[in-house]
């Protein structure tokens, strides 16, 4: 019996020492009073993220930027602004569907040949982002751009005035698009800056500021 009592001691010392123990190094409320302010801890929505500097964004861990999105000519032109920066697996690019777009183009032709012979002549006064378009029953359009909203189309219509090309006509466009976004994986500060910088020049496109999707 004796035997029974002295070992029913022993275990109470010892959980009443693993009790302390446990109070004195890793326990909850000591884990509690070593986190750094968390009533401040806060989880930034990607708007708050792309609202960063360049150097904030380059310090976030597995963070993917993304900037579009761009039809096909813009799509060449940005990723030849962005050779110089040596992206190499950095980069990739996501295709997407853009809905309630805006199209601005000239009138329908008569021919093939004729939207053909016109949108030539743009060309060559160095007016890009040019294609033509069947819209159907023979008639062919000269698009001059799609864009994301009413007001970068207009902006581009009015340019386009400047230039001596009166007659653009801007309209919602109600089928999708296909376009591309152009994805850089963990940019460095400058490579960050540099896009903020190419933004301002592609009527419509944005930076987005996210999770890298997994691969």
């Amino acid at each position: 019996m004796r035997t029974v009592v002295l070992l029913l001691l022993l275990a109470n010392i010892t959980l009443f020492a693993y009790i302390k123990l446990d109070s004195v190094g890793s326990g909850e409320a000591v884990r509690l009073k070593e986190q750094v302010r968390p009533d401040k801890i806060s989880i930034l929505t990607p708007q708050q993220v792309a609202a960063l500097g360049p150097a904030k964004v380059a310090s976030l861990a597995d963070v993917c930027v993304e900037w579009g999105p761009f039809n096909d000519p813009d799509r060449t032109r940005a990723l030849a602004d962005l050779d110089n920066l040596q992206l190499g697996r950095l980069l990739s690019q996501r295709r997407v569907d853009v809905d309630g777009t805006y199209w601005v183009y000239l009138a329908p032709f008569a021919t093939r040949a004729a939207a053909d012979r016109r949108a030539g002549e743009l060309r060559q006064q160095g007016i890009g982002d040019v294609s033509v378009v069947d819209t159907g029953g023979g008639r062919f359009a000269v698009s001059l751009g799609i864009f994301r909203t009413e007001q970068s189309a207009r902006t581009r219509a009015d340019a386009l005035g400047a230039q001596g090309i009166a007659n653009a006509r801007v309209e919602p466009r109600n089928q999708s698009v296909a376009q591309t976004m152009l994805v850089v994986r963990d940019p460095q500060a400058p490579v960050v800056a540099r896009l903020k910088e190419l933004q301002a020049q592609y009527a419509g496109s944005d930076i987005r500021v996210g999770s890298c999707p997994a691969t």
